[in-house]
Parts: C-alpha cells; sequence; structure tokens
C-alpha cells in the first residue's frame, strides 16, 4: 500500500452541453466554461468514464486520471480504503445537473436486462440543491398506468397524464433505482450521485429537438422493457438521521458542520466524496466552496477546517 501524503484529492470538472441546460455553473459557482454561448446542463465532477476520466489538479497525483490510480493496487487501498469494492473500473460517478428546461422522460435499465440491451444498470440518488418556485420531479407512473396504457399514450402523445409529478424545495433528496421512470423538471439545480453507467432511454421528449435542431433520439422498445410499472405515486425520501441512501452501491449521509471543526469528526476514518452544499471549508491555502466535490482517502480529515458553519454531502461504501 503507497502512502498518501494529501489530505485531499481535486479533480478537473467535464463539462457537458445539453439542450436543456443553462449557465448556472458559471453563473452561481464562478466555473469557466468551454463556450460562452452553448447550454451546459452537466458537470461530470468526478468520472472514470472512458470518455470523461477525471484527471487530478494538484498534490502529489497531480496530472494522474481517476482510472488510473483505481487501477494501481496500493493506491486503491490507500485512497479508497479496505472496504473498496473489487471492480475493474471506479464505480461511482459524481455529476452538478442545472436544468433550466425539463429532461426528457426516461428510465435506465435494470440488471436483469441491461445486458440484453447492450447497456449498463444504473441506480442514482439526487439532492435538490436549488429549487425554483414550482419546481417538480417527475418519478413513477400514475396509478392505473400499465405498459398498454403507456404505450397508447405515446402514440397519442399523451404521455405526461401517465407520469407521477412531485413538488421539490432545496435540501430535498430522490433515490432512483434502475427500472424507475423519471425525468427531472424545470428550474433545478441538482447534486447527483450514481453508479459508474451513462446507458439513458429516452421514452419521450416532449416534441422538441436536440441543440442541432434535430430530434433526439428516442428509445421506446427498450424503454417499455425497462420501466418497472409497479413504481405508482412514488414519494420523496425521507432521512434515516444523517443517512439520506444505503444501497448496494453507495452510502449517501448529510452533514452540518459548526465553525472551528475539522472533517475528521464526520469521516470517522472513512473514505469519502465531499460535496459541499453550504459554507466552506479549507486545507492548507485550499478553498472549498458550495458545489465543490473532493476526495478524501481514510484518516485524512484532521486538516480540513470549516471557517464557518455549512453542511456537505458524503458518499462512501455501503
Amino acid at each position: 500500500m503507497h502512502p498518501v501524503p494529501d489530505s485531499f484529492i481535486r479533480f478537473e470538472p467535464v463539462y457537458q452541453t445539453r439542450v436543456w441546460g443553462g449557465r448556472l455553473l458559471a453563473d452561481r459557482f464562478g466555473r469557466e466554461l468551454p463556450d460562452r454561448d452553448q447550454p451546459y446542463g452537466e458537470s461530470w465532477e468526478i468520472s472514470a468514464r472512458e470518455e470523461a476520466d477525471s484527471l487530478v489538479t494538484g498534490g502529489s497525483l497531480k496530472g494522474k486520471h481517476l482510472s488510473e490510480i483505481w487501477s494501481d493496487p496500493g493506491l486503491r487501498g490507500s485512497l479508497f480504503g479496505e472496504n473498496a469494492p473489487a471492480t475493474e473500473r471506479f464505480p461511482l460517478l459524481f455529476k452538478i445537473l442545472d436544468a433550466r428546461d425539463t429532461l426528457s422522460i426516461q428510465v435506465h435499465p435494470p440488471a436483469s436486462v441491461a445486458a440484453e440491451l447492450d447497456g449498463e444498470p444504473k441506480t442514482e440518488v439526487w439532492y435538490i440543491a436549488d429549487a425554483d418556485p414550482g419546481a417538480k420531479l417527475y418519478v413513477g407512473v400514475r396509478e392505473g398506468i400499465d405498459a398498454a396504457t403507456f404505450r397508447e399514450a405515446l402514440e397519442k402523445g399523451t404521455v405526461e397524464s401517465c407520469i407521477h409529478a412531485i413538488p421539490v424545495v432545496k435540501g430535498q433528496h430522490l433515490f432512483i433505482p434502475s427500472g424507475r421512470l423519471h425525468a427531472i423538471g424545470a428550474g433545478l439545480l441538482i447534486y447527483e450521485i450514481q453508479q459508474n453507467s451513462d446507458t439513458t432511454y429516452r421514452v419521450y421528449d416532449w416534441n422538441r429537438p436536440g441543440i442541432d435542431g434535430k430530434p433526439r433520439a428516442l428509445h421506446v422498445e427498450e424503454s417499455l422493457r425497462c420501466i418497472d410499472f409497479s413504481d405508482t405515486a412514488p414519494s420523496l425520501d425521507e432521512p434515516a438521521g444523517e443517512v439520506l441512501a444505503n444501497c448496494e452501491h453507495f452510502r449517501l449521509e448529510r452533514h452540518q458542520f459548526e465553525a472551528g471543526t475539522t472533517l475528521d469528526r464526520i469521516l470517522r476514518g472513512r473514505f469519502a466524496i465531499i460535496t459541499v452544499v453550504e459554507g466552506t471549508l479549507t486545507s492548507k491555502g485550499e478553498l472549498f466552496r458550495e458545489g465543490d466535490f473532493f476526495l478524501v482517502p481514510p484518516g485524512r480529515g484532521e486538516n480540513i477546517a470549516a471557517p464557518e458553519t455549512g453542511s456537505v454531502l458524503l458518499t462512501t461504501w455501503p
């Protein structure tokens, strides 16, 4: 096992244009986006995808990619802890989503059918970082909707009447298992923690064109094989103390902290990906503020301090 001198590891975000995106990543977080005119819907904050492999921005591992670090057995133990899963690639993906418009109605394939469809299962959780008045999530189907009814609604263009909608406000969260029909409504800023997957089947896209002016591809037959029609009118999730979600892929917690405390109080020796929700954190001249994601190796939180009251999300292994 290699010794790791760094108290934290920071990565360079990978920005993704989306037809439903906006400019909050620049306007709210002060990010320098690649193009000043394009709508950016996603920032992949920590990713080990082949098409978006996060790059370490400083410290002893500067210039290394996340997949490179994960594939080194000594570094894996030092950075990700003894409970890290023995997977070929880093199994999680962390995003910021800026939904200025409503996303497509979509579904991710359950593990039971993903391989048959040449896709990857994706379970995720959404944390509402901010919400415009009246913002909502679309999740699950309404009572009485089955596959045949849903297909008929697709043909008639009345799909919205089949989808269950939930009003949301800042600070709420929702767990999205593979197979759950869903869409993020307009006016939402979301922190997303998910399996390392990028398989999404769009079943309805509000009849709008993509950024290139052409209709975006739909995956109706794949979606109908994946949608869990028994998932009727689900509600938002409630925290269990500090725990927001705990599944086979990850454990997500939210913690408040007081001015003057250090991060080791909530880390308790664990590996974690930290997301700053409110307030700031500092370490050796480095400032972490709202919307920042960074990795803390096991037992290395004592040098990360809180100059003010705030809160964080903590993602670790289940």
